[in-house]
């Protein structure tokens, strides 16, 4: 009787979008969700077996593995190697996701200009930067206008694959990095640059190239509609760091955090001011989000947030004008919407100001983005100070949550964002009631510790005995 040769075959069906696989047509993607996009993909073996293959010699003991080989090295840019964990390491591979315009292509220019002159000691290294969305002399126009120009900085506009490993090959750099990776394109694989199989098959080559010849490499990857990096999550797993490049393209502020850190923290943010000449490191942005003003303003108050380990100081301010009938306004800037709403109606309901007919503006100063609940009770005593007419002394900042409750929930951080306050010149704080200590409170900083939000607007001196108008009784 005959045996079967090969194992038995079935259809199997792919997301053109996320790269998903099933072994029966769906109208809809089970992982992105998307309508249309499943189709069939061709033949997926049902049954198999892999036999073990012989090896020269058996696994080394860990601790006989050279950690030397995975050393850091720095990138020349301070805000990159707090993200990185420490720097480059040899053989990893870098995904630097952002929106176009971001500013991903200079600060990877300038990477690639400090590597290449020799940052960190060691002398000058071959670095390779292929672009395949502009032409080279584009790119020699930025390095021109940011200074990264440097003799070993090797410049080529490639979107063949097989030339850009070419390239590779012949230049035998230290750090290569492709802008973008789905630019790239495979003769060998069908599909269009971009699309999943392409970027697979892209990653994939450049990842292995990268980890058997010890060469860094960081890639650039586009962002979908909803901010998310396009292409098969597969491109994610399979490299080592994933870094999101963030910024309000009205702001110079720019912001690198890292998703996926397989060689350091992801709770550390990278800060960046964005100019014509080129994009600088910020390593104290907290003066960017205070308005500067000399005299206290009505309306105002300073929230300090956590931008991964890092305490930011921003300034809230709010406004509020009679409504001219119908439903009042409530327009945000910096800050979610459906939390201001939130903290508007804890505000009627709880500290008893009547906010129904008037139109509410919240904003914050210089772009930044206020999504930590951390900065509740900031907003909520803006939003007060607003009301009465009446502004927040000088000095203070207020830090807590909010519940519908009324009350003030504990926050982590709250010795480092004291810390921080007192450091820019701040002199008291509003925080929550915490078993937890404070640590070391700067001298001469007054930290009051409150439980509900009538208490932490009740502990404000120059707001005694001051009523909200049209307060309810």
């Amino acid at each position: 009787m005959a045996t079967k040769s090969s194992a038995k075959r079935a259809p199997s069906y792919r997301c053109t979008e996320c790269g998903w696989t099933t072994v029966k047509w769906v109208g809809r993607c089970g992982e992105c969700q998307a309508w249309g996009t499943v189709e069939e993909a061709g033949g997926a073996a049902t049954a198999g077996r892999t036999h073990a293959s012989t090896v020269a010699q058996a696994a080394p003991r860990i601790g006989d593995v050279d950690a030397t080989l995975a050393a850091f090295r720095t990138t020349g840019v301070r805000e990159l190697d707090r993200v990185l964990g420490g720097g480059l390491v040899p053989g990893a591979v870098i995904l630097l996701a952002g929106e176009p315009g971001i500013g991903k292509s200079t600060l990877l220019l300038d990477v690639a200009a400090q590597t290449a002159r020799g940052a960190g000691g060691g002398g000058p290294r071959n670095v390779l930067y292929l672009t395949g969305e502009e032409s080279a002399a584009q790119v020699r126009s930025r390095a021109d206008r940011i200074g990264a120009l440097a003799d070993t900085l090797r410049l080529a506009a490639e979107t063949d694959l097989g030339r850009a490993l070419g390239q590779i090959e012949k230049t035998d750099p230290a750090l290569v990095i492709v802008d973008s990776v789905q630019t790239l394109q495979s003769t060998e694989v069908e599909g269009v640059a971009g699309g999943v199989t392409q970027v697979r098959e892209v990653a994939a080559s450049l990842i292995r190239t990268a980890k058997e010849k010890g060469i860094t490499t960081i890639l650039v990857g586009h962002v979908t509609k909803d901010g998310s990096i396009a292409g098969p999550r597969l491109l994610e797993h399979l490299v080592d760091v994933v870094c999101q490049f963030e910024g309000d393209r009205h702001s110079r502020l720019r912001l690198v955090r890292a998703v996926k850190n397989r060689f350091g923290p992801t709770d550390e943010v990278g800060c960046f001011d964005l100019r014509e000449d080129g994009i600088e490191s910020l390593d104290d942005p907290s003066g960017l989000f205070l308005s500067g003003t000399q005299e206290p303003v009505e309306g105002t108050c300073v929230a300090v947030t956590l931008e991964g380990r890092r305490p930011l100081v921003a300034e809230v301010q709010a406004l509020l004008t009679p409504s001219g009938g119908g439903s009042a306004r409530r327009t945000v800037s910096g800050v979610d919407a459906a939390r201001v709403n939130m903290l508007l109606a804890v505000l009627q309901r709880r500290a008893r100001f009547a906010l129904a007919q008037d139109d509410c503006y919240v904003a914050t100063v210089g772009g930044v983005r206020l999504s930590e609940p951390a900065s509740d009770l900031a907003v909520a005593v803006a939003i007060a100070s607003a009301k009465l007419g009446a502004p927040v002394p000088q000095g203070m900042i207020a830090v807590g949550e909010l519940g519908l409750a009324g009350e003030v929930r504990p926050v982590p951080g709250i010795g480092r964002r004291v810390r921080e306050a007192a450091r820019l010149g701040f002199t008291r704080a509003l925080v929550p009631r915490s078993p937890e200590p404070l640590g070391d409170v700067p001298a001469g900083f007054s930290v009051a510790q409150v439980g509900t939000l009538s208490e932490a607007l009740g502990t404000i001196p120059s707001w005694t005995g001051q009523r909200s108008p049209g307060a309810r009784s």
